[in-house]
């Protein structure tokens, strides 16, 4: 694949990956998951302080579209991140955010 290209074959899938993480909570979830490592659901629904339905509606989301792996330990679930492009993912997009703000903020104080 050239840089910069996608190949047509692969465009519903990107798609799809980037619909899995234009979700708020599901962002929040990763951000979880990858600053403290493995969470149980409980330790999800603790932390977001959404419903256990909610979070687990959006874990199962993530989990389907192979970014985060899973296991079960008796009745306790505990996700983790599968794909480690995502923190990189997240990093050039948070990046770049900065960078606007800050040439947002030149321009305003001249």
């Amino acid at each position: 694949m050239s840089r910069g290209v996608i190949p047509e074959t692969l465009l519903e899938r990107v798609a799809k990956r980037f619909k899995a993480l234009s979700e708020p909570i599901r962002l929040q979830l990763i951000n979880l998951l990858q600053v403290h490592g493995e969470l149980s659901v409980m330790d999800l629904v603790e932390a977001t302080g959404c419903k256990q339905a909610n979070v687990s509606k959006h874990l199962g989301v993530l989990y389907q579209e192979g970014l985060l792996k899973r296991r079960k330990d008796g009745t306790r679930v505990y996700y983790s991140i599968m794909d480690p492009s995502l923190g990189e993912i997240c990093t050039l997009i948070c990046r770049r955010l900065v960078d606007e703000v800050e040439e947002s903020r030149r321009r305003i104080v001249g």
